[in-house]
């Protein structure tokens, strides 16, 4: 029976009422609403493996294989997440998947170590989920560093960076194929974001909140007729599969591969700690040290077991927050009950295949609007960051620009080592650093330097 929720959208608590964080719903609602979460992000799970497969000698065979291993692990890093246990996880309903920050360093690996790429990418990241694990308490320390003026800048960064992702699967996907950006994929965007915008406009109660959900299956179905969508995936997979433990071999341990994993860690950590502050911020629930520390160990703890079950590195999946600020379903166990499905669809590589039905295309109008209420609910926070007080649009002004430069110049790191791009790559990583460094200079090294020297504060840029 679900619990009842009087609270309002900025939840503040009250003693004797269920925090809508941790209310439960019917069976149906939770089932329908975490399976919109596995629909959200299934292409983002998937194309990882689809990418580094093919780049490190895998045939289209053991590639399916480490497709449906993430989404096994996905599923099991995102209960560790949503449920927790001990120190472990936020608690929140945060999903986690594989991170595509690995992809760039798991390629270069399989092009310097050949067969043995598998095993020795395997040992890295268990070396660099442990190493995430004991830092986490340090970067939950971290927390009064990321005021609204912080938050609200990474937050608004996530969501445009997200936005490419869903313009690149409006286009098809795949830059090389010959129907990429044709007016029939993009045409396919643009009605199913008109059938969200028209769902979410007219329907009431839990149809609204599902929108999202039914324009995915609604954009599929018009697909249908038009030969977007192939079953060959259906008729393909087995019934039953399981990721058979160490599929590829025993882990191997390499110098430089852990190195490189490592520093992925690092910066999957640096997105999660903003990723876990912006839904806490979402759900009116504000993430606090502890909240942050069991969240970044639930990272760590899902990275270091996937490879067990022949998946990569697990972080959150910031187009779910997206999914939460516009549905308001901030149940942590309507995303517990999405990674129950993930690990089915693991572990039935046919049920899987039935989502991987729904066009990029389709995927990609749904993802307009994810993608753009994560920048949404940043452009809200910044409302009440006092933009007025200090350096604090000079703040965003400057960490927005440098967050902004890997989506708006892709190759301007080109000539940059490659060690080095692993974080300049990502503007959520570099904006992230940007605004804390600022942040503390000029909010804090520099308002101590000025009230030591009895000056009045620099008036805020307009």
């Amino acid at each position: 029976m679900a619990t009842t929720s009087r609270f309002r959208k900025d939840a503040v608590a009250v003693p004797g009422e269920t925090h809508p964080v941790d209310e439960t719903l019917p069976p149906v609602k939770m089932f329908t609403s975490g399976l919109q979460h596995v629909a959200a992000m299934y292409a983002g799970v998937v194309a990882p493996p689809m990418i580094v497969g093919p780049a490190v000698g895998l045939s289209a065979k053991e590639t399916a294989f480490l497709m449906g291993a993430s989404l096994f692990t996905a599923g099991l890093a995102t209960l560790l997440q949503t449920l927790g246990f001990w120190k472990i996880g936020a608690r929140l309903p945060f999903v986690n998947g594989v991170s595509f920050a690995g992809v760039t360093p798991m390629i270069a690996i399989g092009k310097d170590q050949g067969s043995d790429a598998i095993p020795i990418i395997f040992g890295a990241i268990i070396v660099a989920g442990l190493l995430g694990f004991v830092a986490a308490p340090y970067f939950g320390r971290l927390v009064r560093f990321f005021p609204p003026v912080v938050t609200g800048t990474v937050i608004t960064l996530i969501g445009v960076s997200l936005l490419p992702v869903a313009f690149n699967w409006s286009q098809g996907g795949n830059s090389t194929a010959p129907d990429y950006g044709s007016m029939k994929n993009i045409g396919m965007a643009a009605l199913t974001l008109a059938i969200v915008l028209v769902m979410r406009k007219f329907l009431r109660g839990f149809l609204q909140q599902i929108s999202i959900l039914l324009g995915l299956v609604v954009g599929t179905l018009v697909a249908v007729p038009l030969g977007m969508t192939s079953t060959d995936a259906i008729s393909e997979a087995s019934l039953v599969g399981f990721p058979t433990p160490f599929h590829f071999g025993a882990p191997q341990f390499q110098v430089a591969a852990i190195i490189s994993m490592c520093i992925v860690m690092l910066v999957c950590m640096t997105e999660s700690t903003a990723d876990i502050l912006a839904l806490g911020k979402i759900v009116g629930r504000p993430a606090d040290e502890r909240t942050i520390e069991g969240g970044l160990r639930a990272d760590a703890l899902g990275s270091a077991i996937s490879p067990l079950f022949n998946g990569f590195m697990c972080s959150a999946f910031a187009q779910n927050i997206g999914l939460v600020a516009m549905t308001k379903v901030r149940s942590r166990f309507v995303v517990a009950a999405g990674g129950g499905i993930l690990i089915l669809l693991g572990l039935c590589p046919v049920a899987a295949s039935v989502i991987a039905l729904v066009p990029l295309p389709v995927l990609g109008g749904a993802g307009i609007v994810l993608f753009g209420s994560v920048a949404a609910s940043g452009i809200q926070t910044l409302a009440g960051a006092a933009m007025e007080k200090g350096e604090n649009a000079l703040i965003v002004a400057a960490a927005m620009g440098i967050g902004l430069i890997p989506i708006a110049a892709p190759g301007f790191y080109h000539a940059f080592p490659a060690d080095l791009l692993v974080v300049l790559d990502s503007g959520i990583s570099t904006g992230c650093v940007a605004a804390i460094l600022l942040n503390l200079a000029f909010n804090h090294l520099g308002a101590r330097r000025r009230e030591e020297q009895g000056a009045e504060p620099v008036p805020a840029l307009h």
